[in-house]
């Protein structure tokens, strides 16, 4: 495959909510352009873009994948993104790279979540956005009630390119206003389209649909608001110019209608695309050179920059990373650097990606999407950039996971292939987070979702063999004492030959918010000066274990005051051992209390959900701090129980129809209320008399 030049490239993110018909429009493109010799559906599970095995199962789009066509001479790379909520960094990952954001919109349902989301998205990287309103032949389909959504929702600047020809069952085509031509397509998915004379029941409204986009056009322009003026209408090169002109800008944000898996109206989207939608080279490339933010032209001549926006473990060639040229060109086997972790690549045979077949090319132009494989440093956010240099782009930022759970291998065999599977996971999808919690000793994963993680466990069986059991995490409790006492404490143990001997009388008190603290205040020679720091690891190994429920006792101070030793049987173990019993029978007496993690929570919820979101966070015993309220958005700050949040994220959505969102982040220890103590120590005896079993 030749290489394209800057001008004759398209980046198009396809996005929009789950179900609007993304890759159903990208399958149809893809047929009506020749790149395909069938239309691919996503029921028949052969798509090009969906080619995971999960996406097919479960037909839906999970992963960012890339495919191109060539209409009229222009290469249009298709940027498919996921729909759902919980793969939205994904989404964002494509507009990253793309200059036009193509916003799928379900005729019959209109605005969604996602819609609102990725609206937002484009909008921080001040993409163009085209609406596309798809599934047109579906019952209750609306073009208008679909229009009038956007329009309440964004103001006046989104307005129609094209009007419908029927709708639900009887769409069969739409109408241009820019030309002022109609088109109607056949029935049988061929994507072959008649030219038709505008329906005389529509000339009325076709008129003032175009009289108000040309009014539009023309509103951005003084010199053509002139035009316009003196002749009242623009001629069609002014026309075109002026819309797409005002499209960059992000003053107009037209409308389209079809219905892609029925391959109707397709081909004017792809015009549209062609004609409309700006090159890579529409404005500077915003940087970060040496540490500098700086705008560099978009062209051969600026040094190459480019950004790997995913990352595909492919089990025949290993590690692919799919990247973006921003500046500069660059051939096959070239030699880069990664500035993000200092290291030297050398980029092997460079593709133009077609869903998971790779076409290769020489060269990538500046502005062109291409893939690479192996490269053994890059990861997902990371840039590439020319040796001796350090170019980098913004990468879209991660964010925290919104749920977790303790993953285990079926088989205790293997734990070294869950190890590794996990890690070429995480190479893909760097919203996935793994750990271990240094306290329950558990490994944790965490994820956007259960979906998120339940996709995680069925490519580990899938792809690496690993069957895994997924069980909540536990909450890591602490214990602590509340009164002060004292008590003297013998170990004696006699066996035959060298005994063992240890006395200790020690001291407990809290020790709030200190950590726990070890004072020595014996006087004289009741213990050797070599066996008192004996007595204080005995007392931390036992603290480790509380004497509640199992969890490590802090906040405490032990006062090491008398003791007795033996010239023969003391050691420093029998010290250890008395240190441990003293502090067993101490806290027995200092009332010892359960602690929790208290969380600092934001939500981030719709204004009309916000009654229902505080009366869910009063009942997990969270604790309302303040609100703020910007653009029909309100964030709820709150501190609530870690013990109350583990299943916070599908009620979360469940209330907020999936457009709510938190963050949370550790506060403090607090008290553990009495009667959920009493629950949680007789839930840790239970445990633990099962493990003796």
């Amino acid at each position: 495959m030749t290489a394209f030049a800057t001008e004759n490239i398209r980046n198009v993110a396809v996005v929009g909510h789950s179900h609007t018909g993304k890759t159903s429009l990208v399958s149809a493109m893809l047929f009506d352009s020749g790149a395909v010799n069938r239309l691919c559906k996503v029921d028949d599970g052969n798509t090009t873009t969906d080619f995971d095995d999960d996406e097919r199962e479960r037909k839906i789009t999970i992963n960012t994948a890339v495919a191109h066509v060539v209409h009229r001479g222009v290469k249009i790379n298709l940027i498919d993104t996921p729909g759902y909520g919980i793969f939205t960094t994904d989404a964002v990952q494509g507009l990253r790279v793309a200059d036009t954001a193509l916003m799928m919109i379900s005729a019959v349902a209109g605005i969604e979540v996602q819609t609102e989301k990725l609206w937002k998205a484009a909008a921080s990287f001040e993409l163009p956005v085209i609406f596309a309103v798809n599934l047109m032949d579906r019952d209750r389909a609306s073009f208008t009630r679909a229009l009038e959504s956007l329009q309440k929702k964004y103001g006046r600047a989104v307005t129609p390119l094209q009007l419908p020809i029927g709708e639900e069952a009887a769409f069969a085509g739409v109408v241009d206003l820019v030309s002022g031509r109609a088109m109607s397509w056949e029935q049988d998915e061929s994507g072959k389209a008649t030219e038709v004379p505008v329906p005389a029941a529509m000339a009325d409204e076709v008129a003032a649909a175009r009289e108000a986009l040309m009014d539009l056009v023309a509103e951005q322009d003084e010199s053509v608001m002139e035009a316009y003026l003196e002749s009242g209408t623009l001629d069609p090169a002014a026309f075109a110019a002026g819309l797409k002109k005002a499209i960059s800008a992000r003053e107009l944000f037209p409308v389209l209608a079809l219905a892609g898996a029925k391959n109707i109206a397709v081909q004017p989207v792809m015009d549209a695309v062609v004609d409309l939608v700006p090159a890579p080279d529409w404005r500077p490339a915003k940087l970060r050179v040496n540490g500098e933010e700086q705008e560099l032209a978009v062209s051969a001549a600026a040094p190459f920059a480019a950004y790997v926006f995913k990352t595909i473990s492919d089990p025949y060639t290993g590690r692919i990373s799919l990247m973006r040229v921003f500046t500069g060109g660059i051939a096959s086997d070239a030699h880069v650097l990664n500035p993000n972790r200092s290291a030297s690549e050398r980029l092997g045979a460079l593709s133009a990606p077609q869903g998971k077949e790779l076409l290769h090319v020489a060269e990538l132009s500046p502005g062109d999407i291409g893939a690479v494989p192996k490269l053994k440093e890059t990861h997902t956010g990371d840039s590439l950039c020319e040796a001796k240099k350090d170019v980098r782009i913004e990468p879209v930022p991660i964010p925290e996971p919104a749920i977790s759970f303790a993953l285990e291998p079926k088989s205790k065999g293997d734990e070294d292939k869950l190890a590794a599977g996990l890690a070429k996971i995480r190479d893909e999808d760097p919203t996935i987070s793994v750990g271990r919690d240094p306290q329950t000793k558990e490994m944790l994963i965490s994820g956007a979702g259960q979906l998120h993680i339940e996709v995680v466990v069925a490519r580990l069986k899938k792809r690496y063999n690993v069957e895994v059991m997924l069980h909540p995490p536990k909450v890591p409790y602490r214990e602590t004492v509340t009164t002060s006492a004292e008590v003297t404490t013998r170990h004696k143990k006699q066996t035959g030959g060298s005994g063992q001997f240890a006395e200790c009388k020690i001291a407990m008190s809290p020790n709030k918010g200190l950590g726990y603290e070890f004072v020595d205040k014996i006087f004289g020679g009741s213990i050797s000066q070599g066996y008192r720091p004996a007595v204080d690891k005995g007392v931390q190994e036992a603290a480790e274990r509380g004497v509640l429920a199992g969890y490590p006792m802090v906040d405490f101070k032990v006062t090491l005051l008398d003791g007795k030793e033996h010239s023969v049987d003391s050691s420093e173990m029998a010290f250890k051992v008395a240190g441990r019993k003293a502090f067993r029978e101490c806290a027995a007496k200092c009332k010892a209390t359960l602690l929790e993690p208290i969380m600092q929570v934001e939500v981030y919820i719709p204004e009309e959900n916000m009654g229902d979101v505080m009366g869910d966070l009063n009942s997990r015993r969270g604790r309302v701090q303040g609100m703020d309220s910007e653009d029909g958005t309100t964030t709820v700050k709150a501190l609530v129980p870690l013990a109350e949040m583990l299943t916070y994220a599908p009620t979360l959505r469940s209330i907020t129809a999936g457009r709510g969102d938190y963050h949370m982040e550790f506060s403090s220890y607090e008290e553990v209320p009495k009667q959920l103590q009493d629950k949680i120590i007789a839930a840790a005896g239970k445990r633990e008399d099962e493990d003796e079993e």
